[in-house]
């Protein structure tokens, strides 16, 4: 018996919430105070049926007779709307969870009588009602407060109610309690087969222990939904949107599987960061690092872009593997070079606009951007994976980012990726100076767009020969 005592125990407490988070919790409470509102509207939308079906039905009884039916409908009412009016204002407590319970099954057994009374019938018309099955209604809907506990209540209420109305139909007339052990009689009678009621009984009794059951493994459903949605947002601050659904969506994730997809890059740097974080404290470095990548992110995301990675003060962004499905994405090297003109052009009013960056002393940035296939998926251990891309184009567009010390400007792009974003339909604010220069790191000489917002002139080449502007 200590193991069963043990089950039911664990089978009837809450689950245990202790280890989530506080805005787990507070989700999940949110959720069932929702579920409690919607059971109290139930509630009130079966007692406004009784009343219009009890309305417009014909009155068969005479006038003289006393019609209790109005006043348990009432009162019934009544109680009803203060359920509904208290759930509104606050989520009840458990033992208001359970008083309602006794309302419902006292009252809807109530009425039944009532109506047995109010019609002149004998009390076995009790039995015959249709009413019943508005019992499995009022069990059902405990269901909603995701917690076994108030539908076996309410399912324990029900069989005992029961059984004492059918007590009191067998007993309010001692001279004539209408028993009988024909089915056929049972059916084309007022008699009472005590075997069809303890159906009934039982009937309710395994509705109850199948909708505790179901409501017991919805409960820690619902606990483990809420946790993992939370984690899915938080999940989503880490990676753009489309990845982060992508990799929720995935069979499975693993170390070492990638795709080959065309990407353009886009590295985006502080300059003179170092320096300046060896002036400041470390709130102001932070409070000047959280303002730039403040500024930054939407503007590369509203151009289609996805923040791979933060390297201290630089930011990696992918435009063109955004498509989940593997798809290329068209316009990606038009896409960044947009982005890099926003970002640029936005950086101008960093100083007068952003207190942190203005306290500093002003900020400026420079960009990196090259295309090329790139190797997309999990890096690292089964415990700790992260996702990246990696490939020539990656590593360029982080060596052009540097080489804008070189040429004092602010932002370079590979040639080939300024001339297909022109082809894309770039018509922007940016022109290019194209020139043939050593790229440190590369080995070789690389084609590049040096891209400046006009009209601002193109400042001296230290090095490399202009061979055009576009």
């Amino acid at each position: 018996m200590g193991p069963l005592k043990t089950v039911w125990r664990d089978f009837l407490k809450r689950p245990d919430l202790s280890g989530l988070p506080p805005r787990v919790r507070a989700a999940i409470a949110e959720r069932e105070w929702a579920n409690e509102l919607l059971l109290r509207s139930i509630q009130l939308t079966i007692i406004l049926i009784f009343c219009f079906i009890y309305t417009i039905s014909p009155k068969t009884y005479p006038d003289d007779t006393v019609a209790p039916v109005p006043y348990v409908l009432g009162a019934y009412l009544v109680l009803a709307v203060i359920g509904l009016i208290w759930g509104w204002m606050r989520e009840p407590p458990d033992w208001a969870g359970y008083v309602s319970i006794l309302f419902d099954f006292c009252l809807l057994y109530g009425l039944m009588i009532s109506f047995h009374i109010q019609y002149g019938q004998p009390a076995s018309f009790i039995l015959k009602a249709p009413s019943l099955l508005y019992v499995f209604i009022f069990i059902a809907i405990r269901a909603l407060r995701f917690h076994p506990k108030f539908v076996l209540m309410a399912g324990g209420v029900a069989a005992l109610g029961w059984a004492i109305v059918i007590v009191y139909v067998t007993h309010v007339d001692p001279a004539n309690n209408m028993l009988t052990h024909s089915y056929i009689h049972y059916l084309t009678s007022n008699s009472i087969l005590i075997g069809a009621e303890v159906d009934k009984i039982l009937s309710i009794s395994f509705v109850t222990i199948i909708l505790a059951i179901a409501v017991n493994g919805s409960s820690n459903l619902l606990v483990t939904a809420v946790a993992e949605r939370s984690a899915a947002a938080d999940f989503s601050r880490f990676f753009d949107s489309s990845v982060a659904e992508g990799i929720r969506s995935a069979e499975a994730l693993e170390a070492g599987r990638g795709e080959k997809r065309f990407a353009t890059i886009l590295n985006v740097d502080l300059r003179g960061f170092t320096g300046l974080a060896d002036r400041l404290d470390a709130d102001s470095v932070m409070a000047v690092l959280s303002a730039y990548q403040g500024r930054v992110i939407p503007l590369v995301q509203q151009h289609g872009g996805i923040i791979d990675k933060f390297m201290g003060d630089g930011i990696m962004a992918s435009f063109g593997i955004g498509d989940v499905d593997g798809e290329v994405e068209p316009g990606c090297e038009a896409n960044a070079v947009r982005a890099a003109e926003a970002i640029l052009l936005d950086a101008e009013r960093w100083a007068g606009e952003v207190p942190e960056i203005a306290q500093a002393g002003g900020i400026e940035v420079g960009i990196g951007i090259a295309s090329g296939t790139v190797n997309w998926g999990a890096v690292g251990r089964e415990d700790r994976l992260e996702m990246t891309v990696i490939g020539p184009a990656v590593n360029l567009s982080a060596k052009l980012e540097k080489h804008n010390k070189k040429l004092a400007s602010r932002c370079i792009c590979d040639a080939e990726t300024w001339a297909a974003a022109c082809g894309q339909g770039y018509d922007g604010l940016l022109g290019a100076e194209i020139v043939h220069t050593h790229i440190e790191g590369t080995g070789r000489n690389v084609e590049i767009a040096v891209l400046t917002p006009n009209p601002v002139p193109i400042a001296p080449m230290p090095q490399g020969e202009p061979v055009g502007r576009t």
